[in-house]
């Protein structure tokens, strides 16, 4: 189960190779926002060569848009690579971006990025594009400007209906997109708790300093470890639903969101030195 995402520019083969070994769930080579015009064909050549073999961690890349000058590059160079994840398609707006990418890649894990108001709103019939699309997320720095706002806060309805979307095609619950400041550690989890609380699972970095604190934050805590190991004991006891002594009723979603807590936990306990 991922949780932490670390992005890493295309174009910097020696901070690519850090990130890999830094400790996030998984790397996002860029090759779009964090590699200049000039250096589009060197990143994406370097790209290319570090997954000609499987690296030691998933690794996803981020390819410019796809009407870009080098979108459509990026894909025909990085598709059949060995050690490629996911392709992660930055600036989608329309089912039909999906589709045509999926084409073009020959069933490579996709992942679409959000970041206009045009995309939300067409976020359901994105995430129902193809079958080779595995999640969806938000690209806020751009979707900010789309919306003119100026506080954090006022990208909840976007996030929830971007959570919604996903869980409605039967994708995995979205992760957060980045926080911008890598110096406020402290912002960043109060972020990721409210996150957490709208239903988003991990967060994409571009820092390894915020690694430690997006997975405290969505990681849970020992009571809701508890509670959850109790919801499971219950209702191996008495199948169907059922209510606890202490109000909780218990049925087949509370005990999904049990087993899923547990997963969880047990990363955290599998991760420990």
């Amino acid at each position: 189960m991922i949780l932490t995402w670390l992005y890493a520019p295309g174009d910097r083969p020696e901070v690519v190779a850090k990130a890999l070994a830094c400790g996030a769930d998984a790397v996002i080579v860029d090759l779009e926002d964090a590699v200049p015009v000039s250096r589009k064909e060197y990143a994406r050549a370097a790209t290319a060569e570090l997954l000609a073999d499987r690296p030691p961690l998933p690794v996803h890349v981020r390819v410019n848009a796809l009407d870009s000058p080098w979108g459509g590059a990026d894909l025909t160079a990085l598709a059949g690579l060995h050690g490629l994840a996911g392709l992660r398609l930055p600036k989608i707006s329309a089912p039909e971006q999906v589709a045509a990418a999926a084409h073009r890649t020959g069933g490579v894990a996709l992942h679409a990025l959000l970041e206009s108001a045009v995309a939300v709103e067409r976020a359901y019939d994105i995430a129902r594009a193809h079958p080779a699309l595995h999640g969806l997320s938000l690209g806020e720095a751009d979707l900010c400007a789309d919306l003119a706002v100026c506080a954090e806060t006022g990208l909840d309805w976007c996030r929830s209906r971007v959570v919604v979307a996903a869980r409605a095609a039967g994708l995995a619950p979205p992760a957060q997109s980045v926080f911008p400041d890598i110096r406020d550690l402290e912002a960043l989890a109060v972020s990721c708790a409210r996150g957490r609380a709208l239903g988003f699972l991990g967060r994409a970095a571009i820092h390894p300093r915020q690694l430690p604190v997006i997975e405290r934050a969505y990681l849970p805590a020992p009571e809701e470890v508890a509670a959850a190991a109790q919801v499971l004991s219950a209702a191996r006891a008495t199948p169907g639903a059922l209510a606890l002594p202490d109000g909780r009723f218990v049925d087949p979603a509370v005990v999904a969101a049990a087993h899923r807590t547990l997963a969880l936990s047990r990363r955290a306990a599998a991760r420990r030195p």
